[in-house]
C-alpha cells in the first residue's frame, strides 16, 4: 500500500509540475513577446520565437484543430486508463514518464480549449518551433521506452537463469 501511495504521489507531483512549468512558460512568452517576434538566446543555436500552433506537435495537421484536440484527449484518457490499471506492477520511473507525458498533453490541451491553438516558442532553427509540453512528452516517451527495455532485459535474464538452473 505504501509503495502504491508513493507511486501515486510521484505521478501527481510530476503531472502537476509539468502542467505548471508548461503553462507558466507559455504565459511568460505571451505576456512579454508579440506573436512572430524572436529573441536570440544563443546565436545560431537557440531562440525564443513566439508562434501559435493550430496543428499537432511541430505544426503537423495544421488547420485540423478539432481532430488534433479529440485525438489528444483520447490519448490522455487511454494513458490514464493504462496508468490506473497497472499501478502495482510498474516501477516508479514508469510513473515519472506517465506524469510527464500526461502533464505535457494536458498543458497543450488547456491551450487548445481556451485559445484554440498552442503557444510554441522554443526555436532551435533546424526543427519546428515547440514548447515545454512537447519536451515533457518526448522525455516521458524516452523514459518509458528505457524502462520497458530494462524490464524486458531483466525478465529475459531471469528466464535464462531459470533454464540453466542458476
Amino acid at each position: 500500500m505504501l509503495a502504491r501511495n508513493r507511486k501515486m504521489f510521484v505521478f501527481l507531483l510530476v503531472f502537476f509540475f509539468s502542467i505548471a512549468i508548461d503553462l507558466g512558460t507559455k504565459a511568460l512568452v505571451s505576456a512579454l513577446m508579440e506573436p512572430g517576434s524572436s529573441i536570440t538566446l544563443i546565436p545560431h543555436v537557440l531562440s525564443f520565437t513566439y508562434t501559435k500552433n493550430r496543428g499537432a506537435a511541430f505544426g503537423l495537421f495544421a488547420g485540423n484543430g478539432q481532430i488534433v484536440f479529440w485525438s489528444a484527449l483520447v490519448v490522455v484518457v487511454l494513458m490514464l486508463i493504462w496508468f490506473f490499471s497497472s499501478q502495482q506492477e510498474k516501477n516508479v520511473w514508469t510513473f515519472v514518464a506517465l506524469g510527464l507525458m500526461i502533464g505535457g498533453a494536458v498543458g497543450n490541451l488547456v491551450d487548445r480549449i481556451f485559445m484554440g491553438k498552442v503557444v510554441d516558442f522554443i526555436d532551435v532553427g533546424w526543427w519546428p518551433v515547440f514548447n515545454v509540453a512537447d519536451i515533457e512528452i518526448v522525455a516521458g516517451v524516452i523514459i518509458l521506452i528505457v524502462v520497458m527495455i530494462l524490464e524486458m532485459t531483466a525478465r529475459s535474464v531471469k528466464e535464462d537463469s531459470k533454464k540453466t538452473g542458476d
